[in-house]
């Protein structure tokens, strides 16, 4: 009995900590939406979002165990000191005139933007060292950013989340257009997921089906956010947004109807377990195209309604979590059907170093109601090194696109929201006056054709070189190896004793 004792004291002492760490609140949640929007031009844009709450300071606690947030992308934050990082590979060009204004919008090819702390002493070089390993993580070419396509802005692009100063010193940007985003990108953008594409949203990502489509841009932005109301402590928040647009009509039948299984070529089965929220959002705002009307079935969970983008929005919901939305039908899917209703029915100049940056225009301005603003540069022309042609010079070059940030007036005026509560789509631009709102457009890369010399003249004197070195050293070698030996003349052959036989007999001196 006496041994008893201490054994139980023992397990006790154990079993103590563990047991607290099980009742202890889970440090960071998920969660994930999909927000499904027919366009006007008739195209259908299904918008992902991923975000993933980390309450813990990255940069001042030691953290060694992960569990939602990706560690790959943890340590990025806590080695090079990242204040916020924004990275989006996008194929394609939005068409704002034809599809109405993006939830986020993202430039041709791959964009990327860092804040740095304070802290950091040699900003370039971090800023070198970062987008290698971000290339490595994403499998991207993100180890072409150097001098010459990084700039500074200091007016567009100030941080999204917790800020206590806007020195853009420690502010970065660089484009390349060029880059072509494939599977090989998305791949690794899945496996960051908590559940990767195994459950949730995440099952409907198919590479197959994503990149069949008018557009695609999928994005990475990694933000402090306040943990509380007073913001006396900090989150970090990872948010994965992935957007695509579909073709307007099905092949052969110049329908407009949509399911998630003619989109996906996937359903829904079950949500995310790690996920704190799983909602599907379906635009049903009451407005017509062609004299038509759209109608979804099956029926929602409920119905949300808000100012989005200046516009008022109504939408229906379909949460994952609800047990009876997905066991009825042992899966999800949502069909989009068109009815016919009845008949009654600022300038900051920066200019560019040779080889070393580019140039830098910024422009904050006023426009007025419906004029056409016209921004024009003057330039010349520069030849370049024959080593700088890319391998295909006669497709020409790119110059990456122009962004334009601006406050819209808001045609609806926006109650007070809890940001928190309010979807993920809306709150990544948070307002504190609902009557503006916040977008940020881009334009197209341009592509210019520069004069290409005949590459064809190197190859005719490389040919041309080799040909005449090779006739000289062959003629050299032959005669500086070759052996000549002297021959002593013979004796005679049969002729000569043929010819002295006939002699002989007829008395003539032989040879």
């Amino acid at each position: 009995m006496a041994a008893a004792i201490p054994l139980s004291l023992l397990v006790l002492l154990l079993l103590g900590p563990g047991g607290w760490c099980l009742a202890e609140h889970p440090r960071d949640s998920l969660r994930e939406e999909l927000v499904i929007t027919p366009l006007p031009s008739g195209d259908v844009a299904a918008t992902f979002q991923f975000r993933t709450r980390w309450d813990s300071e990255l940069q001042r606690e030691g953290v060694s165990h992960y569990r939602l947030f990706p560690k790959a992308l943890g340590q990025l934050i806590s080695k090079y000191s990242l204040r916020e990082l924004h990275l989006s590979f996008t194929q394609g060009f939005w068409r704002t005139r034809y599809w109405g204004p993006p939830f986020l919008q993202a430039p041709s090819g791959a964009e990327l933007w860092v804040w740095f702390q304070d802290t950091v002493t040699d900003v370039d070089k971090s800023w070198k060292e970062l987008s290698n390993v971000l290339s490595g993580i994403f499998c991207a070419s993100l180890n072409f950013i150097d001098s010459t396509n990084t700039v500074t802005p200091t007016a567009s692009f100030k941080p999204l989340g917790l800020a206590n100063d806007t020195d853009h010193y420690f502010l970065r940007y660089a484009v390349l257009p060029r880059e072509v985003v494939c599977t090989e990108n998305l791949t690794p953008w899945k496996k960051l997921l908590p559940c990767s594409s195994k459950a949730g949203l995440s099952v409907l990502l198919k590479a197959d089906r994503l990149f069949h489509t008018s557009y695609h841009s999928q994005a990475v932005h990694i933000r402090p956010v306040c943990r509380n109301a007073r913001c006396t402590s900090i989150s970090w928040e990872l948010r994965q947004t992935l957007s695509v647009v579909f073709d307007a009509f099905i092949t052969g039948q110049g329908k407009k109807d949509w399911s998630l299984f003619r989109m996906f070529s996937r359903t829904l089965t079950e949500p995310c377990p790690l996920a704190s929220e799983s909602r599907v959002y379906v635009d049903i705002t009451n407005y017509n195209q062609d004299n038509e009307t759209l109608e979804v079935h099956p029926s929602p969970t409920t119905t949300y309604q808000d100012v989005i983008l200046g516009t008022r929005k109504t939408y229906a919901i379909y949460d994952l979590l609800d047990s009876a939305m997905i066991n009825n039908s042992r899966n999800l899917n949502i069909q989009l059907k068109w009815k016919r209703p009845p008949e009654n029915g600022y300038i900051h100049y920066q200019p560019a170093q040779d080889r070393l940056q580019p140039h830098l225009l910024e422009m904050l301005i006023q426009l007025p109601a419906n004029s056409v603003t016209k921004v024009s540069i003057q330039f010349e022309r520069a030849l370049l090194k024959w080593t700088e042609y890319t391998p295909d010079p006669n497709h020409g070059f790119y110059v990456s696109p122009s962004v334009l940030s601006a406050l819209v007036p808001s045609m609806v005026a926006a109650k007070p929201v809890d940001w928190e509560e309010s979807p993920l789509f809306n709150s990544l631009f948070p307002v504190s006056d609902g009557s503006n709102y916040f977008v940020r457009l881009y334009t197209e890369p341009l592509l210019v054709n520069l004069p290409t010399p005949d590459f064809s003249m190197p190859y005719n004197v490389i040919c041309l070189t080799c040909t005449v070195v090779a006739v000289c050293y062959g003629s050299f070698y032959n005669l500086l190896t070759r052996t000549f030996h002297i021959e002593e003349p013979r004796t005679g052959g049969l002729a000569k004793r043929l010819a002295n036989l006939i002699r002989r007999a007829r008395g003539v001196p032989l040879l």
